[in-house]
């Protein structure tokens, strides 16, 4: 039997602890706003100065991820060759934080864990974007780590991949993902809680689709199907619902935050926020107090105010099919309280962005159940006739009339359907669970 029809089978039990998983790319995408924002206002020199300066006491807090990059570029443009970011979202109980959380009123946590992990991938020339989200109770080997504080930690050959930040900090995950996958990070991000309630306001609200009504008790949430703009703790709640959609485990809840994401870059490359130079200057001076306030902790290579535009400027154009949400493939184990990787099917996906192939989906958006398509969204711009550029003609070759060959088009790396997900062109709604 295989993994996949094995899972099927199976009803997850997914005890995992209630209402402990932020999601970093609401915040980490709306910080790319906020990194465009700084490169299009400074291009325009509209409030460049207050930006910029206040993007610059960025730098100070960064942290040690151990493949530090000092040097300035020297112009704002694209960065040259392709990025792996990799950011994490963490159940902190610290300040703010503690009161969004039952489990800190209860003392019923552990430590700081990296409850959301996700791999940002930007390809070189053609540009293309691949968000990999890691289950948090996936096992992985862990790999010696050095805390913040000095602190020297083993490695550990199996344990939940939610543990290793408590054990060594942003460079301890980074490490860990860079074991699992071979891929080589070189920056990274780590944000808590109330970022995504500041982000998510600064933003003016992120549109999401219920195709049933949702309610959850542990959440709060209690919504009608239909269409519904979030922001502030709206916006939190939807992104740390589990129990209330698909299998009610935390990979239906991957899927879900998928959607979230999509609509996110759905609107952040749309003229509403991009073009709007009041909501860019607004995102900008919110991520830097994140930063400020100790709600965003960057790697000492991102938090360099040049680099994060150039960043920026390499995804701003992206076409939705070309941005994609993808699931590390897992298989259930422990009676369903914990996941495998599936090692071979992810070898596909990761040998694929290691040859900048375009992806192609086959399996569902959600491992989980959580969410299903119900159209296709197309760039603003997308139905606008433009005048096409004047092409050159090849001379016909003498004798015969032929002309030259069309350039051959890339062909599409099938992923195995046990690497579920989505991409940003396909609108997806929320499925409450069965």
């Amino acid at each position: 039997m295989s993994a996949r029809s094995d899972r099927a089978r199976r009803t997850p039990v997914a005890r995992h602890g209630i209402l402990r998983s932020p999601n970093p790319l609401l915040q980490v995408l709306t910080v790319l706003g906020a990194i465009v924002a700084v490169a299009v206002i400074s291009v325009s020199a509209v409030g460049a100065f207050a930006v910029w300066d206040a993007a610059r006491a960025v730098e100070a807090a960064g942290v040690s991820i151990g493949d530090d990059d000092s040097q300035l570029p020297p112009s704002i443009g694209e960065i040259e060759g392709g990025v792996n970011l990799l950011l994490v979202g963490t159940d902190s109980c610290d300040g703010a934080n503690a009161a969004l959380s039952g489990a800190c009123q209860n003392g019923d946590t552990e430590g700081e864990r990296n409850d959301v992990t996700m791999l940002v991938h930007i390809s070189d020339e053609p540009r293309r974007v691949t968000v990999v989200s890691f289950p948090r109770d996936m096992i992985v080997p862990i790999p010696s780590c050095t805390g913040e504080d000095g602190r020297q930690y083993s490695a550990m050959s199996a344990q939940m991949l939610n543990v290793s930040y408590m054990y060594g900090g942003l460079s301890c995950s980074v490490a860990t993902v860079k074991k699992l996958t071979g891929i080589d990070i070189q920056f990274a991000a780590a944000i808590r809680w109330t970022g995504v309630i500041n982000m998510s306001d600064a933003i003016g609200g992120v549109q999401v689709c219920l195709s049933d009504p949702i309610k959850d008790d542990h959440t709060g949430i209690n919504w009608p199907a239909g269409e519904r703009t979030l922001q502030g703790v709206e916006a939190l709640q939807f992104l740390r619902i589990r129990h209330g959609i698909g299998d009610g485990s935390d990979l239906g809840r991957i899927s879900n935050q998928q959607q979230f994401m999509s609509s996110l870059v759905r609107k952040l490359q749309s003229d509403g926020v991009l073009a709007n130079p009041g909501t860019l200057l607004n995102l900008a001076t919110t991520a830097v107090k994140q930063v400020n306030d100790g709600q965003l902790v960057l790697s000492k290579s991102l938090a360099n105010p040049q680099k994060m535009v150039q960043i920026a400027m390499a995804v701003k154009d992206v076409a939705y099919e070309d941005i994609v949400f993808v699931q590390y493939p897992t298989v259930y184990a422990e009676g369903g309280l914990r996941v495998q990787p599936v090692l071979s099917d992810a070898a596909v996906l990761f040998d694929a962005l290691a040859n900048n192939q375009p992806l192609q989906l086959t399996g569902s958006t959600s491992d989980g159940y959580g969410t299903e398509v119900v159209g296709e969204a197309t760039k603003p711009d997308a139905g606008a006739t433009a005048t096409p550029a004047p092409t050159e003609t090849a001379a016909p070759d003498a004798g015969t009339g032929a002309t030259e060959a069309p350039a051959p088009t890339e062909t599409s790396v099938a992923l195995p359907s046990t690497v579920t997900g989505q991409n940003a062109a396909q609108v997806t709604c929320t499925v409450a669970q069965r």
